[in-house]
């Protein structure tokens, strides 16, 4: 008979070793993407940490918490899960990158007008809600 009962451990519990090896599989295979991420431009890291974030809390709190202290993924990531908040400087690079991809896109694929505008629009609406979103609390 267990003293205390650690819920997050009884939740990973409950499902299956298979559900918990997927999961795990699908977080290691995004935090290498994100890590690819890193060199290839356009490729998004921050969107494949935050999902090896997502897939490690649904299978191995270890993994999760290496990614959580991780010295360069880290602080974004807590930031991001306490708050909802993206640092400047990644808020800077998202939307140069979206504005490059955008440059290139237009310059290589000659589209028609409408699918520039739509592209334009959409790439636009995804640059407003990632400049509107908090920047970290000093400290946090």
């Amino acid at each position: 008979m267990r003293a205390l009962a650690d819920p997050v451990q009884d939740t990973l519990l409950q499902r299956g070793r298979f559900a918990r090896a997927v999961w795990a599989g699908l977080g290691l295979l995004c935090v290498a993407l994100g890590i690819i991420g890193i060199m290839l431009p356009l490729l998004p890291t921050a969107d494949f940490m935050l999902l090896a974030l997502a897939c490690f809390a649904r299978s191995s709190p270890r993994l999760e918490a290496w990614l959580l202290t991780h010295p360069r993924f880290g602080p974004s990531l807590r930031a991001w899960r306490t708050q909802g908040a993206v640092p400047r400087r990644a808020k800077i690079y998202a939307c140069l990158g979206m504005s490059v991809g955008f440059l290139l896109f237009w310059l290589h694929v000659k589209p028609h007008w409408g699918i520039s505008v739509g592209v334009a629009l959409f790439l636009s609406f995804w640059a407003i809600w990632i400049i509107r979103r908090p920047e970290p609390a000093a400290g946090a």
